[in-house]
């Protein structure tokens, strides 16, 4: 599947859709989430095109890979979400139901969040 170039964060980064934005390095964009779940929902973003996780360790520069999650951890770092602790969270693919062809992942924290996945009964 090629790289959807008019997909929403695409947009986003090239400043043609606003976005809340809380951080931006050279290699990732992180902002407020327009839906969120969470008390703290922010999405970080690579600024490259990657489809999913798969897509940018395969593609990606080491520089942008360090990049990208070293600013991860920095928005969790400046949105106090540490120390009472914070889900990170990447869907990757339909089954996983990622809604936005670039990948990213969730930063979720403010409040107790319960088991990990639902348990199939």
């Amino acid at each position: 599947m090629a790289y959807d170039t008019d997909n929403i964060f695409a947009k986003i980064l090239r400043g043609e859709i606003p976005c809340d934005k809380v951080f931006e390095n050279d290699y990732a964009l992180a902002f407020r989430d327009i839906n969120p779940q969470a008390p703290v929902h922010l999405l970080v973003i690579p600024k490259g095109p990657y489809e999913a996780l798969d897509d940018f360790t395969e593609k990606a520069t080491d520089a942008e890979i360090e990049g990208f999650f070293r600013a991860v951890g920095t928005v969790a770092r400046e949105a106090g979400a540490v120390d009472a602790g914070y889900r990170f969270l990447a869907n990757c693919g339909p089954d996983a139901h990622q809604e936005v062809s670039h990948f990213h992942v969730h930063i979720f924290a403010g409040r107790d969040l319960g088991g990990m996945i639902k348990r199939p009964d």
